[in-house]
């Protein structure tokens, strides 16, 4: 599948500067703007009591119920007292009213929003039913009733607007933790038995804590409407304190004869929900266009002094890593490089890091994982340089499940036309034209009638074959295929390697082939990297294979492969032991643990890849 994007670029050096800067700071006006009130509204909440409190509070009997004048640009209330220095004091009381009611929601909302997740199956449902009847009831009756029971004032309207916020958050955590809980990691914690509650706050709470903290600030907003709006009907702040609604509510009698009584506080709440509200609004677009936290290709660890692009390799990797909470590291320092018209072959067991590596390389490592590395150029050119278009048609991904890769809902052409008119221009006949001729082009029977089908209808193979025609719809200099026969029968299995093999001759393109199959690796590729617990091991030609392995990791791997003249009376064979897992891995060696030439050095000292024969090198102290 073509890759689409979604990455945030940290080169270097940022480019703000010329019409694409200039384009990005219009589009994010509102954002700017919201922020500049919001900034505001914080100092004056801090200096407005400090300089204008006495005159807020001072009662002068000759100058009650004035109008505007010089002296009162706003005019008096009913004790003589300076309109404006309220308003501008009162934003302190306002402000923190409203944090406080907006943090008693959110924790309230993520408390009955979480529960689902923690309680027994009954009860849970029991908790789902509560939530979906508070989001049904109106808000504003919510919060009146809600203060009119706590009683009224200050701590009413709080809780009154705390409780009407909190339906709200909890839908929104009940969404986020149902997805979240869905993932692998925390069904492997279910399987192992870690407490419910220790699930949900060390792998679901974390994972969705960016949307709930970016909505705080637009529920802030709310909250700060509606206890204005509680003090303007009486039930919010009673007298002798004030905020914006209480000034709003002492003037409203006044509108007709003197407006600019309530002009003040109508301004203020407005333009301070205003605020809030654009700057929620630019954080959620700019959570939106960012990727999935971790998965940055631009993150780097520090640019390589004085380093050349390879001219002679498409993909260039220089000291890739890929890390998580913890220190966990499960692809470490890793480096390749592609050629024109080369399949390279990624192989090693389950968790050495192959498919992390091919998330990295695309930009799809998930969160909260990040990516370091010293170089990462495809053609040259780092990938955080490129932009979308450029990079959706240099770059295909081929994923293990073409189901999963393909949109269930829309038809196969429509899929592979969206690359075409996306980062090509193309029309949409001319798209649809040209989709049909690459599901021919990669031997699909029918090529019309399958792409007025749904993947749904396709056999596995087929729907494959569409996915790897997704990937030539544009011109591809990498081909990253991800274990794409896997899920396929043995026929399947070499049709569609062959299919490989013959897109790569014809294009002229680079694939870097991962698998878990070394036999696969050894049919298709040019040559092969083996992995081990995140790290490269050995790299070698694909006719060294057999014969020239020096890497005892990858010599049981090819002894653990049954042929034709293998004994079936005895055993087959096998590497003992596990791979560490990625936490775990130590200072030296990862294979010493199950390997039978192991020293204490091996143990220790970590060996680095150096060369070992012609286009090969060895991480081993115990090859000569």
């Amino acid at each position: 599948m073509t890759l689409l994007g979604n990455r945030v670029r940290t080169t270097g050096r940022p480019r703000a500067n010329g019409p694409g800067g200039r384009g990005r700071l219009r589009r994010n006006a509102p954002g700017v703007a919201g922020a500049v009130i919001v900034v505001a509204m914080a100092v004056l909440a801090v200096v407005g009591p400090i300089f204008w409190g006495a005159d807020a509070e001072r009662i002068d009997a000759a100058a009650i119920l004035q109008g505007a004048s010089p002296e009162h640009p706003l005019g008096t209330d009913n004790l003589g007292r300076d309109l404006l220095a309220r308003v501008l004091v009162a934003g302190r009381y306002s402000l923190l009213l409203a944090l406080a009611a907006t943090l008693i929601g959110a924790v309230a909302g993520v408390v009955l929003g979480t529960l689902p997740s923690v309680l027994p199956r009954r009860a849970a449902r029991l908790a789902t039913g509560t939530v979906n009847a508070l989001v049904a009831f109106p808000g504003l009756l919510l919060a009146m009733f809600t203060a009119v029971v706590a009683g009224l004032g200050a701590r009413g309207a709080v809780l009154g607007i705390g409780a009407a916020i909190a339906p709200g958050f909890a839908r929104l955590t009940q969404t986020l933790a149902a997805t979240v809980a869905g993932a692998d990691y925390v069904a492997a914690a279910r399987m192992l038995g870690v407490p419910r509650r220790r699930i949900l706050t060390r792998h679901v709470l974390p994972n969705i804590a960016e949307p709930l903290i970016l909505n705080l600030t637009q529920a802030l907003g709310g909250a700060l409407l509606g206890l204005a709006g509680m003090s303007f009907l009486g039930l919010g702040v009673q007298p002798p304190d004030f905020d914006w609604g209480r000034v709003l509510f002492d003037g409203f009698p006044r509108i007709y004869v003197t407006p600019e009584a309530v002009l003040g506080p109508a301004a203020a709440i407005a333009l301070a929900g205003i605020g809030f509200n654009l700057l929620g609004d630019a954080l959620a677009r700019a959570a939106a266009r960012a990727p999935v936290p971790g998965s940055e290709r631009g993150r780097r660890a520090g640019p390589v002094a004085g380093e050349a692009p390879d001219p002679d390799a498409v993909l260039e990797v220089r000291d890739l890593s890929v890390t998580f909470p913890g220190g966990v590291t499960p692809v470490r320092e890793l480096s390749l490089t592609v050629a024109p018209g080369e399949i390279v072959g990624l192989v090693g067991e389950s968790g050495s890091g192959k498919s992390l590596t091919a998330g990295a390389i695309g930009g799809l490592v998930p969160y909260p994982g990040a990516v370091t590395y010293a170089a990462l150029r495809l053609g040259g050119r780092d990938v955080a340089t490129l932009s979308d278009r450029e990079l959706g048609t240099a770059l295909a991904m081929v994923f293990q499940d073409p189901l999963a890769a393909l949109n269930p809902a829309l038809k196969v052409g429509g899929q592979l036309a969206e690359v075409a008119i996306v980062h090509q221009g193309a029309s949409r006949a001319e798209a649809r034209r040209r989709a049909v001729d690459r599901l021919g082009h990669v031997h699909l029977p029918e090529p019309g009638k399958r792409a007025a089908q749904h993947p749904h209808e396709l056999s596995g193979g087929m729907r494959q074959r569409a996915v790897i025609a997704m990937g030539l719809m544009g011109t591809p200099r990498l081909i990253v295929a991800d274990e794409p026969t896997t899920a396929l029968d043995v026929t399947v299995q070499r049709q569609i390697l062959r299919l490989l093999r013959e897109v790569v001759e014809e294009t002229g393109a680079a694939s870097l082939f991962i698998s878990h199959d070394i036999a696969v690796v050894g049919e298709l590729c040019d040559r092969v990297v083996v992995m081990y617990a995140g790290r490269v091991v050995e790299e070698l030609p694909t006719d060294r294979l057999a014969a020239g392995a020096a890497h005892p990791y990858t010599k049981a791997l090819i002894a653990s492969l049954p042929d034709l003249d293998t004994d079936r009376s005895l055993p087959l064979a096998g590497i003992p032991g596990t791979q560490p897992a990625p936490a775990q891995v130590g200072p030296g060696c990862a294979f010493a643990p199950r390997c039978a030439l192991a020293t204490d050095r091996c143990r220790d000292e970590r060996p680095e890849l150096v060369a070992h024969g012609p286009a090969q090198r060895v991480a081993c102290w115990e090859v000569k």
